[in-house]
Order: structure tokens, then C-alpha cells, then sequence
């Protein structure tokens, strides 16, 4: 967060904060833990099989715990996505964090129209001056429409 954030945050009154983030069931630290006796199975099981002379059976367990240390990485650079949403009296704040890539996008509350989704699926669209953010994105689906009635009731309480 930048200074002229925290002084804004400061100034400015919060009239309501949703944060929707990932769910995550294990820790990080977990996860490595996780990683890690699966490996050293893997090998236990790779040389024991080595030492019986089955020697392809060492390079394939190698090829195999890369590929899987590679989707747990690209799940591990994921697991703390959050969406922030603040509502000031003057202003709507959606911060986007992905990947550690955080977006932002400020919006005068009066000008916005929340549009939930056609499909349970879909994520909740704000539309303000021809500019859609999806939100709602780590939502559970029948959680979707309910945070879209809850937002805009507030955005017309702030209006």
C-alpha cells in the first residue's frame, strides 16, 4: 500500500470491506512438507527398484517430480489471489491481487451498476462509464448473486 493510500484510507471513512480470497487448506510450509516425502518416497522406491535392475525406473521418477513440483509451483504462485473491495463515501476500490499482480480500479459509487452473472458461474460484472471489472471470482457460486443484492444495496446506501 502506498502513502497516499494511507492517508486517504485515514481520512476517509470505510462504510463497508469485502475481501474474498482463495481457499487454501494447507500452509505453505505444509505444502513443501508435503512435496518433500513424496519425493522421498519416490526416490526410496526408484533406487530400491535401481537396485534390482530396473534402472529406467529412476529417470522416469525424476521426470515425474519435476512435472508435479511444477503444477504445485503454479498452484503455490495462486494460492494467495484475493479480491479487496472498499466502499468510501466518494469512491469504490477493487484491488485485484493474481500471481503478485495487484490491480486496482477506482469508481464513483453512484456511477456503478452491479450486474450479477447470467449463470451462477459467471462472476458478478461492475460496469461504470464504459469500463467492467469482474469481481466475485473466489466466490462459491451460490454465494454470487447474494454478494451482488449486498452490493448494490450498499452502493445505493452510499448514493
Amino acid at each position: 500500500m502506498q502513502t497516499s493510500d494511507l492517508l486517504a484510507s485515514s481520512a476517509e471513512p470505510v462504510l463497508q470491506d469485502w475481501t474474498m480470497k482463495r481457499n487454501c487448506s494447507v500452509s505453505p510450509r505444509q505444502f513443501v512438507l508435503f512435496y518433500v516425502s513424496l519425493a522421498l518416497v519416490s526416490i526410496a522406491i526408484a533406487v530400491l527398484l535401481l537396485i534390482h535392475g530396473a534402472w529406467l525406473v529412476l529417470p522416469f521418477t525424476g521426470i515425474d517430480l519435476l512435472v508435479v513440483g511444477g503444477a504445485f509451483a503454479i498452484y503455490a504462485r495462486h494460492a494467495v489471489d484475493y479480491e479487496r473491495i472498499r466502499l468510501y463515501p466518494n469512491r469504490l476500490v477493487i484491488e485485484q491481487m493474481s500471481a503478485n499482480a495487484l490491480t486496482q480500479f477506482e469508481f464513483n459509487p453512484r456511477w456503478v451498476r452491479v450486474e450479477p452473472g447470467a449463470t451462477p458461474r459467471d462472476p458478478v460484472r461492475l460496469v461504470s462509464r464504459g469500463q467492467a471489472v469482474a469481481v466475485g471470482l473466489h466466490l462459491p457460486q451460490y454465494r454470487r448473486a447474494q454478494f451482488a443484492r449486498e452490493l448494490r444495496a450498499w452502493l445505493a446506501r452510499a448514493g
